[in-house]
């Protein structure tokens, strides 16, 4: 690295996009992503597609009991 740089013709929040939508990474045990790939390959659809109802259905659950 250099021990200083020039940041006088820089342009202030030239990427910032306020409505960008960020899909962070998710990492899944070895073991739990075989079951979620056969289920997958058995449903025909992927997997963030049964991960995401899986979330929803637990989601659900949890409002059920708190309320």
């Amino acid at each position: 690295m250099k021990k200083e740089y020039d940041f006088s013709k820089g342009e202030r929040g030239k990427f910032y996009r306020p409505d960008a939508e960020l899909y962070l990474p998710i990492y899944i045990e070895p073991d739990m992503m075989e079951v979620l790939r056969k289920f997958s390959k058995k449903k025909g659809v992927e997997v963030a597609t049964i991960v995401n109802e899986w979330i929803k259905k637990d989601i659900s659950i949890v409002e059920t009991i708190t309320k």
